[in-house]
C-alpha cells in the first residue's frame, strides 16, 4: 500500500508529498502520527513547509499546520511554493529577522493567527508566527514582523522609535501606520488567493511609506 504521507527535508524547510487518492481526514491522521513520532527529532526549530502531489485547499492548508503544530514543536513560518530561487531568499531573510530579533530582551513571539476583530498590541518588537486576518491588528512601539501574510492592520514605532518596519511574508494591508505616517491601499486585494508569495517590507522614507521586497541585505540596514 502506497505511504500516504511522506515526510522530506530541504534546507530550512520540510516538504510533504501527499497521495491524492487518500482520503483527506486520512492524511491529517497520519500527519499527526508521524510528527508525533518526529516531535524529538525536529525540535522546536523554524522551518518553511512545502506541499506536494495533491492540490490542497487554504481550509485544508489550516488543519495541515494545526495537525503539525499540535504535534510537533516546530515553528511552520510559511508555506512555500516551488519557485525555488524566491523561497531561498526570503527563507534567508526571515532566518536573519528571527535571530536578529531573539537577540533583542525587547522582543516577543506570537505563535497563532489573528482573526475575527483580534488586536495584539504590545510595547516591544514582535514577530507573529502566522497571519493578520482582515478586521484584526497588530500594534507595536517598535518594529511589526509577520511569517504569513498581513491581511489586516499593522501599527509600528508607536513610541516615535525612528526606523521602525512592518515587513511581512504575503503584504497585502488593509492598513498600515509607521509613526506618524499612514498609507491605505486605494483598492482592496483579494487576500485569499496566494499564487506568490510576496515577502516585503514596509518603512518611512522622505516621509512617506514605501514598500521594498523583503532581502537579507535590507534588514540589515535597519
Amino acid at each position: 500500500m502506497k505511504d500516504p504521507v511522506l515526510i522530506k527535508s530541504f534546507p530550512n524547510g520540510i516538504t510533504l508529498h501527499l497521495d491524492p487518492e487518500t482520503p483527506f481526514e486520512d492524511i491529517l491522521k497520519e500527519i499527526a502520527f508521524k510528527f508525533s513520532e518526529a516531535r524529538n527529532f525536529f525540535g522546536k526549530a523554524s522551518m518553511a513547509l512545502s506541499i506536494e502531489d495533491r492540490a490542497v485547499t487554504e481550509p485544508e492548508e489550516i488543519r495541515i499546520l494545526d495537525a503539525i503544530r499540535k504535534n510537533s514543536d516546530l515553528n511552520i513560518i510559511c508555506i512555500v511554493g516551488k519557485d525555488e530561487a524566491a523561497n531561498k531568499n526570503f527563507i534567508k531573510a526571515l532566518a536573519h529577522v528571527e535571530k536578529k530579533l531573539s537577540g533583542d530582551e525587547d522582543g516577543q513571539f506570537f505563535k497563532g493567527s489573528l482573526m475575527n476583530r483580534e488586536v495584539l498590541e504590545t510595547e516591544n518588537s514582535i514577530i507573529v508566527l502566522g497571519d493578520v486576518y482582515p478586521g484584526s491588528a497588530v500594534i507595536s512601539s517598535r518594529n511589526v514582523i509577520i511569517l504569513g501574510g498581513l491581511y489586516g492592520e499593522a501599527y509600528a514605532g508607536g513610541n516615535g522609535c525612528e526606523g521602525a518596519f512592518v515587513a511581512a511574508l504575503e503584504m497585502e494591508p488593509e492598513r498600515i501606520k509607521i509613526g506618524e505616517y499612514k498609507y491605505k491601499p486605494g483598492r482592496q486585494s483579494k487576500w485569499g488567493i496566494r499564487d506568490k508569495i510576496q515577502p516585503k517590507i514596509a518603512y518611512v522614507k522622505n516621509k512617506k511609506i514605501i514598500f521594498e521586497t523583503l532581502t537579507k541585505d535590507l534588514l540589515s540596514s535597519f
